[in-house]
Formats: C-alpha cells, structure tokens, sequence
C-alpha cells in the first residue's frame, strides 16, 4: 500500500469530514448533537462498546472539538491524494476502481439537508446485487459526525458494519433499560448477550448487514422509478411535517418492494423480530395494517398475511408517492400542508 500513500488519504478523507461536521452540526437537536458527539470520541478513542467513557473527558473533548470547528469551517474540501494523482473527494466511483483492489472502500456523497458525508474503510467484500454494485465495509479509517449504516450513491450501496454495529449496540442498551421493546425482546433472545455480549453482536451484525441491503436495493429501486420529482418535492417540503411524511412513505415503499419480501424468503426470525422492533413513528402511524400482520405472524408461525401486506404496501405507497409527486406540481412549496391532509385522512391514502 506504499504507493497509495494512505495515510495522507486518511487525513485528507479525514479533514473532510470535520469540515462536513463544523458546518452542518448545528442543524441538529441538543439531544441528537450529544448522543452523536459522544459515539464519535468512542470512536476516535477507539473504546469498546461495552466499556464506559469518562464523562468529564468527553466534554472537555467536545469543547476543543467545537474551537476547531470554528477553524476549519470555511476551509474547501480537500482532493484525495490517490497513487494516479489528485481527484475531487466527490469522484467516488473513480475513488474505489484504484481503492478496491488494495482493500480499501471510500464515499463521498450527500445526505440530508445536504450534508456531506465522508467516510474511508477496510473493503471486506463487494458484490453485485439486481445490478448495483454493493461494498461491505469493516473497520473505518476516517468517518464524520454522521455514520449510517447503509448509504446509497448513484448505482453504488455502501454498507458499514462497524457503524451498524454501533448503532446495534445502542439499540440493545436502549431496550436493555427497560425491556419494554417486545419485538427487540424476541429477536435478543436469538443471542447471547448476556454470556458473551461481543459476540453475540457480532453475529446480530452479520445477520443485520443483510437486512440493510435489502433496505438499500430498495431504496435505490424506488429511487429509480420515482427520479427527480420526488428530489424535487422532499427539497420543497425541507424541515415540516411533511418532509417526514414523505421520507416514511419511501422507506415503507422501499421496504415493502424489498426489504419484507427478503426478510420472509430468508425466514431468519430474528432478523423479521429486529424489522418490527424498529417499526415506529411515522412509519407505524402510517402503516399499522403491518404491525396486525406481524401479531398473526407471532401467533401463527405463518407468514402469508405479512407477505400479502407487503405485497398490497407496495401498490399503495407507490400510489402515495405519486400523489405526493403530483400536489407539489400542482402547488408549489406551498404543497406541504396539502401532503399533510393526504394522510391525516386515512382514506385519501388508499
């Protein structure tokens, strides 16, 4: 990897993503900013998930990291110092045909309200799927604020496993406070979390990477088949009700077109139980014919009524999205309480 030079990569993915985190951080709740802030010194830190962090430290962390911000945030972004010579940290798919092949995995794309997101990682496997190329990755050399498990960019899916195992993780202290999560209780009670807490996640996190694919390949169809005017009306609905309306009715769309039907040909119970477990808010709200076909699918061991819901889900969020698609054409920005009404009558969904 000499000729790579990587770690002048690394610090230039690196200072990307702290010119990413300087401009954008503010846009996030308190809440959200200190959950955040603390999972990346655990990473910078390199603490195990199941050690505590040293509270003081990890404010006097944040402060410094909040003084640096200040610094760099109206720097460019930096180009990546590749072996054939320097490209725009944009230049992704360029990025990984000389990355891949010494095992590396690198993305640079957009999330939401814009945000940058960078990342660099160990390459662990890629593979095409339904013809989008999808990268596994492992260990992250270099990650912003922000770390999603699962990313789609252009025709590319980017899966991170040591992000989803963090976020895994955070899932199973949240229900291990009050076990009041019943779906997470089932699907823990497929490991051993108790006696071996490491490896019990680091299977929970192999059978989970499978989930995210799913979730992404149909992610990436809906994208296709719904284009630009989808972008065009989520941008003109930014930060409202409606925003959430309509990014719960792409995931269900996505969910119901790939995520559903994969998790029922796999028939691994415990990845269906981590499905539903996460099967809230909006989503829920929205769809609670779902969470009646699960109950029949908990006390019947059958799963006919959960694939005829997905099936029908897939005809009636495509419907949704048209109409959401079709009041933005017709209204404007001024559209978003009009998305709102669409689903505050449960009829007008249907």
């Amino acid at each position: 990897m000499n000729d790579l030079r990587l770690g002048a990569i690394v610090s230039a993915v690196q200072k990307n993503c702290h010119i990413s985190d300087a401009q954008f951080a503010s846009d996030l709740t308190l809440c959200t900013f200190l959950l955040k802030m603390r999972e990346l010194y655990r990473w910078e830190h390199e603490i195990p998930l199941t050690e505590e962090m040293p509270k003081s430290e990890v404010g006097d962390w944040m402060n410094e990291r909040e003084r640096f911000w200040e610094v760099v945030e109206a720097a460019p972004y930096e180009p990546l110092p590749l072996a054939t010579g320097s490209i725009d940290p944009f230049e992704v798919a360029k990025a990984n045909r000389e990355l891949a092949p010494h095992g590396l995995v690198y993305s640079g794309g957009f999330g939401r309200a814009c945000k940058p997101h960078f990342f660099l990682g160990s390459l662990l496997r890629e593979e095409v799927r339904d013809g989008f190329k999808v990268y596994v990755s492992g260990c992250e050399f270099a990650r912003d604020l922000d770390a999603p498990p699962g990313m789609m960019l252009d025709d590319t899916i980017f899966v991170r496993t040591e992000s989803l195992q963090r976020w895994l993780w955070e899932k199973y202290e949240e229900w291990n406070w009050n076990h009041r999560n019943q779906a997470m209780t089932r699907a823990v009670a497929h490991y051993d979390f108790r006696a071996d807490p490491v490896k019990a996640l680091q299977a929970m996190t192999a059978t989970e990477t499978e989930s995210v694919i799913l979730h992404e390949l149909g992610e990436a169809r809906v994208g296709a088949e719904l284009g630009e005017d989808w972008s065009q009306m989520l941008a003109g609905v930014m930060r409202s009700r409606a925003e959430i309306m309509a990014r719960a009715v792409r995931d269900l769309y996505a969910d119901c077109l790939s995520t559903l039907p994969g998790l029922l040909a796999r028939d691994n119970p415990a990845a269906i139980h981590f499905y539903f477990a996460n099967f809230t808010g909006m989503r829920r709200k929205l769809f609670p014919e779902l969470g009646v076909a699960y109950q029949i699918w908990l006390d019947s061991g059958n799963s006919t009524e959960l694939g005829r819901i997905s099936a029908a889900g897939c005809e009636k969020w495509r419907a949704s999205a048209g109409r959401m698609i079709a009041l933005f054409q017709q209204h404007g920005d001024a559209a978003g309480p009009l998305i709102e009404q669409l689903f505050d009558q449960p009829d007008a969904a249907n």
